[in-house]
């Protein structure tokens, strides 16, 4: 069995010095794990469109774009997301994620980003889609710094298990198409889906809008992260013929 993370990379300065970041968020590369073979890294062919609109260069641990990685042990960019469970807060940081203390290295990059504040990188999981068509991905809220302070006195009032409402934004100024999370019975928009996964869940908003759900799972007040502030499920489902992630920006430079 295969499991495949992706990582994003932001747009944070610019394709030159005269020109002010988009902050837009690009899929860039794909980390496939095997337990039988290892790790495997490629770009994807995100990192062309990033290069072209932003000015992405790659990365110094895969200086080139079109090379097949491997290792056996996982590839130090991703491992140094990872907190040692020797550290003394592992415990909280598990309990953040809602995820269990037996937790491996992937299920943790695959709910918490493996973001840091420090650089323009974070890791998503690819969707998976069942049987029936129904799917289900997690993720943390983006954008809730930057809604007024009435929207963010009701984040913090949350519960786990509330529904929000999924609305679609067509004209947002920094991503173009963008979808928001809204409270559902006073109607505060708190907060937006990440921008890497926005082509494959609109498809759910397209085509199956009755399917749809999403929900709160839990919200971690200070002093957690603010870019682990809310912990969201979005569901929905998908017709056979609509397979995620997989347009042309997440198809590997390398086979």
């Amino acid at each position: 069995m295969t499991r495949v993370l992706y990582l994003a990379w932001q747009d944070k300065h610019g394709s030159s010095a005269h020109s002010k970041p988009s902050r837009q968020w690009f899929p860039v590369g794909r980390l496939d794990v095997r337990n039988d073979s290892g790790y495997r890294f490629r770009y994807i062919k995100g990192a062309l469109v990033a290069q072209e609109k932003a000015g992405f260069q790659p990365l110094d641990a895969f200086p080139e774009l079109e090379k097949d990685y491997r290792s056996r042990h996982l590839f130090a960019l991703f491992r140094n997301r990872v907190p040692s469970p020797d550290r003394g807060d592992y415990q909280s940081m598990l309990k953040r994620l809602d995820l269990s203390s037996g937790a491996d290295p992937f299920e943790i990059l695959a709910v918490s980003g493996g973001a840091r504040q420090t650089d323009n990188l974070e890791v998503f999981p690819r969707i998976e889609k069942r049987s029936d068509g129904g799917f289900a991905c997690r993720f943390f809220l983006h954008g809730w710094r930057y809604v007024n302070e009435s929207a963010k006195e009701r984040l913090m009032q949350l519960k786990t298990g509330e529904d929000l409402q999924v609305s679609v934004e067509l004209n947002n100024p920094a991503t173009g198409v963008a979808l928001q999370l809204q409270t559902c019975d006073d109607y505060h928009m708190l907060g937006w889906a990440p921008r890497y996964l926005i082509s494959d869940l609109l498809k759910a908003v397209i085509e199956a809008p009755q399917n749809l759900y999403a929900q709160v799972v839990q919200v971690n007040p200070p002093p957690a992260p603010h870019n682990q502030r809310v912990l969201l499920e979005f569901g929905g489902y998908l017709p056979d013929e609509i397979e995620p992630m997989t347009n042309e920006q997440f198809e590997p430079l390398v086979a």
